[in-house]
């Protein structure tokens, strides 16, 4: 029994070491819900299109499904599409997977449900992938040349940086058990980007809100059907209440 006891214990210690040393170093913001916003889908899936596309695909993703979204087939052919791909293909990316592997150490990932798979025990998928994109700095000892607080030695570089511009973090160090600990307090801003901090943000928004639509296109369609399918059953439980009472009211 004492043996059963310790190996549960060493379990539990070995679970919470992990989770303790996951590599979330900050606490993820909450992302906005833009999965009911048109022109910020619109929006995000043009960033997408635009910067993630090149190396990433979402190959369970056709583009005429972003109809879906409010784009007529036009457009999507006119801003969305390469001259070689129909609307009908699903995206997938032009990296040659041998040079991705020797670029980033592994070939990029599929991110058509990453908004649902990164889920954790710092929120939503949504959440993380938020902070995750608003939280790269310059890091000369990394081969891309980048860093991230909420994924340490991220193989991949910046992309956006040109948008958002070169940020360097700031940290409070204070003494713990002994200890030197150094905490996050926030961000300098080293170069300016094209867009501001209030863009920026908006911008991440509108793309993690494409993201999270593109893992379940019908999850606005299933909620609302939800909540009919809910209101029903609780006046089909009224009507079967007060028919069974009506039913035994005369049996004693």
């Amino acid at each position: 029994m004492k043996k059963i006891i310790l190996s549960l214990a060493l379990a539990l210690g070995v679970v919470a070491g992990a989770q303790a040393s996951g590599g979330d170093t900050i606490a993820w913001d909450k992302a906005p819900n833009k999965t009911n916003d048109l022109a910020a889908l619109q929006n995000g899936a043009k960033i997408f299109v635009n910067h993630c596309l090149n190396c990433h695909s979402a190959a369970f993703m056709r583009y005429n499904r972003l109809k879906d979204i409010g784009l007529t087939e036009q457009q999507i052919k006119d801003n969305l599409l390469f001259t070689t791909e129909k609307v009908g293909d699903t995206m997938k990316s032009n990296i040659d997977p041998k040079q991705a592997k020797e670029w980033f150490g592994a070939l990029p990932p599929d991110l058509t449900v990453i908004a649902r798979s990164r889920a954790g025990h710092g929120g939503t998928g949504a959440d993380y992938l938020y902070t995750y994109m608003r939280t790269f700095y310059r890091d000369e000892t990394k081969a891309t040349g980048w860093n991230n607080l909420v994924f340490p030695n991220v193989g991949m570089p910046h992309v956006l940086w040109e948008l958002q511009g070169v940020r360097r973090p700031i940290y409070d160090t204070h003494e713990e058990h002994g200890h030197q600990v150094q905490t996050f307090k926030g961000w300098e801003q080293v170069t300016p980007g094209k867009m501001t901090a209030l863009e920026y943000d908006q911008a991440m928004g509108d793309l993690v809100g494409y993201l999270q639509w593109m893992a379940e296109p019908a999850q606005n369609t299933r909620v609302r059907i939800g909540v009919w399918v809910l209101l029903f059953l609780v006046g089909f439980m009224f009507i079967a209440w007060r028919l069974n009472a009506s039913f035994w009211k005369d049996i004693k």
